[in-house]
């Protein structure tokens, strides 16, 4: 009797993996770190909701929002350009990018101004908000280095799009863990020279 849930195949076993456009390539290939660690981010947003205070509740829908997005952005860079799966896929674009910014400007309008640099920390969710602050940051680093394998001028819009969410995004968190430690009552702490 087969195991219809079964997890495993097998079949990367030797060090490849199938994108979701079905090409086989390496695991070490850039497009596959980069969906990696978008997916690592998914996750870290996850641990991030598992602490996020009950006096935020706008902010779990919005993570869950966001956590939809990077879903897409994943699926997005598991596929190669060209292939007819990606008209099957919702694109990440202005309006995605528009969203986090006014969920920043909210919560902005209820922090004190920046005078210097923080330290990351101060309440679990504050914490959790920053780590995936620095994850958000990497990925948007491997989808940097990957958008240098096209021409320049010749980077897809799509890919575009999810630069500037991501670029939004690691904004959004960053505000997001001074807005965690504020509605907590923890102060952000200053680095001092």
């Amino acid at each position: 009797m087969e195991n219809k849930n079964r997890t495993y195949t097998g079949r990367g076993d030797r060090g490849e993996t199938s994108l979701l456009s079905g090409e086989r390539v390496s695991k070490s290939n850039m497009r596959v770190e980069a969906y990696g660690v978008v997916d690592e981010l998914n996750s870290v947003l996850g641990a991030l909701l598992s602490a996020l205070p009950d006096a935020a509740p706008e902010i779990g829908d919005e993570i869950h929002e966001i956590q939809s997005d990077l879903l897409h952005v994943g699926a997005w860079l598991a596929t190669e350009p060209g292939s007819p799966h990606l008209e099957d896929l919702h694109q990440i674009g202005e309006e995605h990018s528009k969203r986090l910014e006014g969920a920043i400007e909210r919560m902005n309008g209820h922090l004190s101004p920046l005078t210097g640099f923080i330290l990351p920390g101060g309440h679990p969710s504050a914490c959790w908000a920053h780590l995936a602050r620095t994850t958000c940051r990497r990925a948007e680093r491997r989808v940097v280095r990957l958008s240098k394998e096209y021409d320049e001028g010749r980077m897809p819009e799509t890919l575009s799009g999810m630069l500037a969410y991501l670029n939004r995004l690691s904004d959004y968190l960053f505000v997001l863990a001074r807005y965690c430690n504020m509605i907590t009552g923890v102060p952000d702490r200053p680095w001092e020279k």
